[in-house]
């Protein structure tokens, strides 16, 4: 009796042995399936962040590449496809209008660059002023000049015509005793008998000059000079002149083409009212 309650104690002794073994064993391989899970879990990170980091660091490469325009490839290839695109388009590099923009424009506001605007217009301006003062100098220096040639000329003419008096008048054959000459020069101050004789010459000369005015105006239609004379109002003496030598037709015809105040002027100087 007591052998068997040992063979029974045994067999749930073995009994008891197994199932914990397959217990055991159990909970091995659960723990064996949770470590293999947890290392391909980390071995996954481990190559997604590694994948991330290669990312990066490309993107990075070509972002230099594309900033340094290595081969053209950020100016070329680049710039139409990310002009538009916001805060990317700052990794593409500087246009030469950009460059040349802020060469040329280097202010740092728009005060700034009015301040300088003004500034130019100041230096224009006083450049205008001078250059307007000597054109006006060098008009003056012009006119004295042109009034010292036209001195020389009648000087000389004057000298030329004195030169013919003398030698056809004073000493020709058939002029005057030479005595007669020496009373009558005598007989008048030098200084007034030189002023005498110049304004006979000037005189002459004007006669000359009005005789070509008149030849020329005459030639002219009388719509055509009366456009010419209605433009002289500043000097309505001389358009006096002009008609007065000319014959009465065509004085008529001019006098009728031309502006009526005009005319009326010159009417007037060629016949004051008393």
């Amino acid at each position: 009796m007591a052998e068997e309650m040992d063979k029974k104690a045994a067999k749930k002794a073995e009994k008891a042995r197994k199932k914990a073994e397959k217990k055991a064993a159990k909970n091995m391989e659960t723990d064996l399936e949770n470590t293999e899970e947890e290392e391909g879990s980390s071995s996954k990170l481990a190559v997604a962040l590694v994948t991330l980091v290669i990312i990066i660091v490309w993107l990075a490469i070509l972002a230099l590449l594309i900033k340094w325009d290595v081969g053209g490839f950020g100016s070329t290839v680049m710039r139409p496809l990310l002009k538009d695109i916001p805060y990317v388009n700052r990794i593409l590099p500087d246009s030469e209008d950009d460059l040349s923009t802020e060469e040329d424009y280097p202010y740092k506001n728009m005060d700034e660059a009015v301040a300088y605007i003004k500034e130019l217009e100041q230096e224009l301006a006083q450049a205008q002023q001078g250059s307007s003062e000597n054109s006006a100098y060098i008009a003056d220096l012009e006119a004295q000049s042109q009034k010292l040639k036209e001195y020389e000329a009648n000087e000389a003419a004057f000298e030329e015509e004195k030169e013919k008096f003398y030698n056809e008048v004073v000493f020709s054959n058939q002029a005057p005793d030479i005595e007669q000459y020496k009373e009558y020069y005598e007989s008048i101050d030098p200084d007034n008998a030189e002023l005498l004789y110049k304004q006979v010459v000037e005189q002459q000369q004007t006669d000359s000059k009005i005789s070509d005015y008149v030849k020329g105006y005459s030639q002219m239609k009388p719509k055509e000079a009366a456009a010419i004379f209605d433009t002289m109002t500043d000097n309505l003496n001389l358009v006096a002149q002009i008609l007065e030598n000319m014959d009465a037709q065509s004085r008529a015809d001019i006098l009728g083409k031309m502006n009526s105040d005009t005319a009326a002027k010159v009417t007037e100087i060629m016949n004051p009212s008393e």
